[in-house]
């Protein structure tokens, strides 16, 4: 069993996923595998039926991994239904202002004033979704990253401290790795991240400089391997030698403004989607959507049994 996991939740606490698509079948199967017991709702009659199915690929690939927990999972006809008793309810709702505010008014209006109300929301950003509440301190952002079950970080933002503790206590339950926002942000923390790294990743290819596919097993192949255990700042730190991030701000930090000063802005007009197309449609070669899925989570997994290892 993965250190910072556990087979059963304490007193049988109870979850509600509110919103069962991709990213709900993920939070599912994540806190079902930990032991909690998990209602579901989603107002698609279609999504909410096949909602326990869909639960068992993320759910073996969990037991893969070696979680032993057996929450139980029910999925009910209303919200109401669903947010009953719960400790914590998951929303999954689409990344639509109007649409988020009014379900969050919904759970809120049928939730235990106890319950910890948690958005999945990657987009948009807590003063977003929050002014409908009644009690916004109750709210808290929790933006997983895709897919939740495999990845272990959870970027956190609230106003209420006590709130923001008690989530954090849920995820690392769960073996996540629950970051802090200090301050509300568009995108949070890894998502402008990321956006940053794609905006460059598009320019080098809009620039000519190397097409799609070397872009991608450039960045796999080198700083990806990297930054898989060590972040941006550290890796920095690093490669200042003995004297650490000191010496390499003061004898390489130069190099690095005019690094910075030739990244690029691209537009995505016709002309650079159409080259992100068909280099994506090379380096897939053929294979689908749920190919390149299967193919991502078998190497997620085994870079995460790695991880294992290595920390003994």
């Amino acid at each position: 069993m993965p250190r910072g996991k556990r087979t059963v939740s304490p007193k049988n606490d109870s979850i509600a996923i509110v919103g069962c698509g991709l990213i709900g079948e993920s939070w599912a199967a994540l806190f079902l595998a930990h032991g909690y017991n998990v209602r579901a709702f989603d107002p698609n009659q279609e999504t909410a039926e096949g909602f326990g199915a869909r639960v068992n690929r993320p759910l073996a690939q969990l037991r893969e991994l070696g979680a032993t927990g057996a929450g139980c999972l029910t999925v009910t006809e209303t919200l109401a239904e669903a947010v009953a008793g719960v400790v914590l309810i998951q929303e999954n709702a689409p990344e639509n202002i109007p649409l988020k505010r009014a379900v969050l008014r919904e759970i809120e209006e049928n939730a235990p004033q106890s319950a910890i109300i948690a958005s999945s929301t990657s987009a948009l950003t807590w003063s977003d979704i929050s002014p409908d509440l009644q009690w916004p301190h109750r709210l808290v952002t929790a933006h997983p990253f895709n897919p939740p079950h495999l990845v272990p970080l959870v970027e956190l933002y609230g106003i209420d401290n006590a709130i923001v503790v008690q989530a954090e206590a849920i995820y690392r339950n769960l073996g996540r790795h629950p970051v802090r926002l200090k301050k509300d942000a568009v995108g949070h923390i890894a998502n402008r991240l990321a956006s940053a790294l794609w905006r460059e990743a598009v320019h080098i290819v809009a620039e000519g400089i190397a097409d799609v596919e070397a872009v991608d097993a450039a960045l796999v192949h080198g700083p990806g391997l990297r930054w898989s255990v060590v972040g941006a700042h550290m890796v920095y730190h690093l490669g200042g030698g003995t004297g650490g991030i000191s010496h390499y701000l003061q004898h390489l930090g130069p190099s690095q403004v005019r690094r910075w000063q030739s990244l690029g802005s691209p537009d995505l007009t016709p002309e650079v989607c159409a080259a992100l197309i068909d280099g994506i449609a090379q380096e897939a070669a053929g294979r689908s959507i749920e190919e390149l899925e299967a193919d991502r989570d078998f190497k997620l997994i085994n870079a995460l049994k790695a991880r294992e290892i290595a920390r003994g």
